[in-house]
């Protein structure tokens, strides 16, 4: 037994790291093969990145996007999970150290994903919010709510102002969804909620650093989608960087400052990183892990990085894969059917990306498709995206939950999950001052 009780076996220890979009596809993968495989994750559930922004608009519920690891490979023989944080690779002795203890391993997949990057912003770090997990989405959903709250209490117009106005920083899928979702909520529930409130003062503003929404998408998408948004009353900001937030003053490289409560920054992600697997020569741009056409990490054989962490250089992807679910799902399913070749003494093949388009929605009826040969926006684009993101979501009961939501919520034009579950309470002055010092 090793000290996390996982007994020994006559099958190669193939140790996963992490049960995103990645991980879990290489689970399963391997799940009837001959193979002892175990999962390490600090959640015990796998959570539908895509759809984070519903919950904090009050969309959806946790619940509905986040499914329980142990479920997804329930029944499969010679799998286990344990809940933990890793610590640290043993690169030479072959071992994982984690707080619950320590294990060896055969094979090692690290499949940790990505979080925010703040590029080095210790004030934006602390005053803004951030959404790449559900306790993220659920702080988020909480401030927004509570900020309108309070502005009822106010007699202060430039205080309550400054409390129903939004900034967004990044034009990518998350902050433009967030947007679109926001100026919705703005247009259809809050008159009804707070009718004695002049909720028309409220701003959403979309801050992007480029020229233009959506840059991995095509131009006819990025154009689509900004007409979509201003449309929706959404203050689209293009060719300004933020520098800074103190909480209630955001400061540009421009001469444009927003007064807000609320700063939601999604400009950008980094790998999420392992001591043991940090040395500089394997660590490529954004703190991923340098791989090869078979996954496997850089000057090491039984090694292998999959999903956001991993960063595999094409001539199609100079600067490696996109950081999205997709080609976290194909490099799983590919490296299990590599594993199992390796563990057969067969020859591995190269991963292929096969690029099956980007989508993002902009509010109701309103989203921008690019396939690989068609390109699409408005209603149509919305069904597509709906459904597509209805087939990857895990377990029966989600797609149902979700289902149903959205056909109620566009039905009545209403989100039921505005709830303040737990209050969220930023932090402040003072722990934003003794962060800028460390």
């Amino acid at each position: 037994m090793s000290s996390m009780n996982i007994p020994q076996s006559s099958f190669p220890r193939v140790i996963i790291i992490g049960g995103g979009f990645g991980g879990i596809a290489l689970a399963k993968k391997l799940s009837k093969k001959e193979a002892q495989v175990v999962l390490l994750d600090k959640h015990n559930y796998h959570n539908f990145q895509p759809l984070l922004y519903q919950v904090s608009t009050g969309g959806l519920e946790p619940d509905s996007i986040a499914y329980p690891i142990r479920k997804v490979l329930q029944g499969y023989p010679n799998f286990y999970f344990r809940l933990a944080n890793v610590l640290e690779i043993d690169t030479q002795g072959k071992r994982v150290l984690t707080n619950i203890g320590d294990i060896r391993y055969d094979y090692l997949v690290v499949a940790t994903g990505s979080e925010t990057n703040y590029f080095g912003n210790k004030g934006i770090q602390t005053m803004g919010m951030a959404m790449k997990t559900i306790p993220q989405s659920l702080n988020l959903r909480s401030l927004i709510l509570e900020n309108f709250e309070q502005a009822l209490l106010t007699d202060d117009l430039h205080e309550r102002d400054a409390l129903m106005n939004f900034v967004i920083v990044g034009g990518g899928p998350t902050g433009v969804e967030l947007a679109g979702a926001l100026a919705e909520i703005k247009k259809g529930i809050l008159p009804k909620d707070y009718p004695d409130l002049d909720t028309r003062r409220a701003q959403i503003n979309l801050v992007q650093s480029g020229d233009r929404l959506l840059p991995a998408m095509s131009d006819v998408a990025s154009r689509k989608a900004e007409r979509f948004l201003e449309g929706l009353g959404v203050n689209v900001w293009k060719n300004i960087r933020v520098a800074d937030y103190d909480g209630k003053c955001v400061t540009t490289n421009t001469d444009t400052v927003f007064e807000t409560a609320t700063l939601v920054w999604a400009a950008g992600v980094q790998a999420v990183g392992i001591k043991g697997l940090d040395a500089k020569e394997i660590l490529a741009r954004g703190n991923r892990l340098k791989v090869n056409h078979f996954h496997q990490v850089e000057g090491f054989e039984e090694i292998f990085a999959i999903g956001d962490v991993a960063q595999m250089q094409t001539d199609a992807f100079p600067e490696g894969h996109p950081m999205m679910a997709q080609p976290a799902i194909q490099q799983g399913r590919s490296l299990g059917e590599n594993m199992v070749r390796l563990i057969d003494g067969k020859p591995m093949k190269p991963f292929v990306y096969k690029d099956k388009g980007s989508m993002a929605t902009v509010g109701r009826n309103k989203a921008v498709v690019d396939l690989p040969r068609f390109k699409f926006q408005g209603v149509f684009a919305w069904f597509v995206w709906m459904f597509v993101h209805l087939y990857f979501l895990i377990g029966f009961r989600n797609r149902v939950v979700v289902f149903i939501n959205w056909v109620y919520n566009y039905i009545r034009f209403d989100r039921e999950a505005r709830l303040i579950i737990r209050p969220f309470k930023k932090q402040n002055q003072a722990d934003r001052s003794k962060l800028m010092q460390d």
